[in-house]
């Protein structure tokens, strides 16, 4: 019961939005509602940001692959993929952020492992 009421008086941490605000620069979110209309419409872009990703690599491999594709195909694809891989980083950055820290007694318990078999894997 104490940890569920520390958690409802906790700060909320700013979430990263997946959109630049006018001058480029990164928006975030501060609100306790994770259910709230920007919370849902910043998750919803966040889903069609990475399907796009996805379709991009997909049209991006099959010009790659043809020897004969033209200059302007080949650059109009990497323009776009920078773009996806942009919008990726900005979404992993985000629900890095909105990860639970690690408890300290989990972190005692592989002194001796390296960094990175500490962590589980991440969804």
């Amino acid at each position: 019961m104490e940890e569920a009421n520390s958690r409802a008086h906790a700060p909320a941490s700013p979430r990263l939005l997946p959109w630049p605000n006018p001058e480029g620069k990164p928006c975030y979110l501060v609100t306790d509602n994770s259910g709230g209309y920007l919370s849902r419409l910043a998750d919803d872009l966040e889903a069609t940001q990475l399907a796009t990703g996805t379709d991009v690599l997909t049209h991006a491999r099959e010009g790659l692959a043809d020897p004969m594709s033209p200059y302007a195909e080949v650059r109009y694809a990497g323009i776009r993929l920078a773009e996806c891989l942009t919008d990726a980083l900005r979404v992993a950055e985000s629900r890095g952020m909105r990860l639970p820290a690690p408890k300290a007694e989990d972190d005692m318990g592989d002194v001796g492992a390296p960094q990175h078999a500490r962590r589980g894997p991440r969804a």
